[in-house]
């Protein structure tokens, strides 16, 4: 078999294109967690412990000389990507649960049909 052929063969298997489609929809899915955590969630959280924006939370080691930028360390952002990574996680589990529960009915309603 010709590499070109066996290429071919894998390239259009349903589960190389179901990937790149879920490749696709995560990415998507990403920019939506990333704006509603920092767009929407951040702001409040900012406003009730007073007021602060947490994109610019740093501790600056040098402060900026010239053309040279400062030297910081911007836990701020930080805590952002740890807050979007938990959204992102909460709503795969919930995507999954939702998902292992209708192939849970599914199948109850299958074996029902059996019988």
């Amino acid at each position: 078999m010709s590499i070109i052929k066996e290429f071919q063969e894998f390239a259009v298997k349903g589960n190389v294109v179901d990937m790149a489609v879920g490749i696709i929809i995560g990415a998507a899915f990403g920019n939506i967690v990333n704006s509603m955590v920092n767009d929407i969630v951040m702001p409040p959280i900012g406003y009730l412990i007073g007021g602060v924006d947490f994109s610019n939370l740093q501790i600056v080691l040098k402060e900026a000389v010239g053309a040279t930028p400062a030297v910081a360390i911007k836990y701020g952002l930080f805590i952002n990507k740890v807050i979007n990574f938990i959204v992102v996680a909460f709503s795969m589990f919930l995507v999954i649960k939702g998902m292992n529960h209708l192939n849970q009915s599914a199948a109850a309603i299958k074996m029902k049909e059996r019988k």
